[in-house]
C-alpha cells in the first residue's frame, strides 16, 4: 500500500493552528508523516476561509505550511456544494466532503480527518477522527 491522501476539513485544521488544542499533537502526527512522504494532506480552501472566521489567521497558517496542499474551490466544487448546501450541510464542511469523495484523481476517495465524524453521515465519505 502506498501513501495515504487525507483531507483535513475546518475542524483539523484549527486544531493543528492552535498548539494548546487538546488535539493538536493528534494531527500534528499526520503532519510529521506527510513530511516524511507517508502520505499527502489536503486542506480545502473553501473549508479554511469557513474556519478563519472564527479563527483569524487560520487560513494563512495553513497556506505557509510546506506539507499541506490547498485544495482550490472549482467549478465542480461549486456544483457540490450547492448540492450539499441544499441537503443541509454547512459552508464549513462541503468543501471538504467534496474533496474527500471519490473523483478521477482518487477513485476510492480521500480519508476525511474530522473532529466531528458525525457531521458527515450520509455524505459518502469515510470521516475519521484523529484519536481514534
Amino acid at each position: 500500500m502506498g501513501p495515504i491522501a487525507v483531507v483535513l476539513d475546518h475542524t483539523t485544521t484549527t486544531a493543528l493552528h492552535d498548539p494548546k488544542d487538546p488535539h493538536n499533537e493528534a494531527v500534528a502526527a499526520f503532519y510529521v508523516q506527510a513530511s516524511g512522504g507517508l502520505g499527502t494532506l489536503y486542506a480545502p480552501v473553501l473549508s479554511l476561509t469557513a474556519g478563519d472566521t472564527e479563527r483569524p489567521g487560520l487560513l494563512a497558517y495553513i497556506n505557509g505550511l510546506r506539507f499541506i496542499q490547498i485544495e482550490p474551490f472549482d467549478t465542480q466544487a461549486a456544483l457540490t456544494a450547492t448540492e450539499l448546501l441544499h441537503a443541509g450541510h454547512s459552508w464549513a464542511a462541503v468543501h471538504a466532503i467534496h474533496a474527500a469523495r471519490p473523483s478521477a484523481d482518487f477513485p476510492a476517495g480521500r480519508y476525511l480527518l474530522t473532529l466531528t465524524p458525525e457531521l458527515y453521515d450520509g455524505a459518502g465519505v469515510l470521516a475519521v477522527h484523529p484519536d481514534r
